[in-house]
């Protein structure tokens, strides 16, 4: 037995739409006769065949949505200042020392931090912190040991 070679995803999505136009034409006979050369093709179930051959094109085409920023260079930068004193920890346990160590980095004197950015500081989650961090850590020199 040869297994079948995988579709990229940019030929399936052209397929789909080469073949949907015939289909939401076709009858009912020809109808059949395009999802069985449809799944022999691209390997999917007959049902989610029909499912994407009844879809409108709009729908089909990958869009990423973009949300708004909520945490701005000022967060990120107070950001990096805080992982860099804690060690450089991970997000789950810099989120959860993150108010102590706030404190403490202010009354100290190392960071003086506006309202907003102290709120939107404490209220970011252990996830984004990573997100955020992420490209600094890729880049970051690698710390002695001591």
């Amino acid at each position: 037995m040869s297994k079948k070679k995988k579709l990229s995803k940019k030929t399936r999505i052209e397929l789909i739409d080469v073949l949907r136009q015939r289909y939401l034409t076709s009858s009912r006979i020809d109808k059949s006769r395009i999802l069985d050369e449809f799944t022999k093709m691209s390997g999917y179930h007959r049902k989610h065949g029909i499912r994407l051959m009844k879809m409108c094109a709009e729908a089909s085409s990958v869009t990423r949505h973009i949300g708004r920023r909520v945490y701005g260079e000022a967060v990120k930068e107070a950001l990096i200042v805080a992982w860099e004193s804690a060690d450089r920890i991970c997000g789950k346990r810099l989120r959860s020392i993150l108010p102590d160590l706030t404190d403490a980095m202010e009354r100290h004197e190392h960071i003086n931090l506006e309202k907003n950015v102290r709120q939107l500081l404490l209220t970011i989650s252990a996830s984004t912190i990573d997100r955020i961090l992420a490209p600094i850590k890729r880049t970051a020199t690698p710390q002695k040991k001591r």
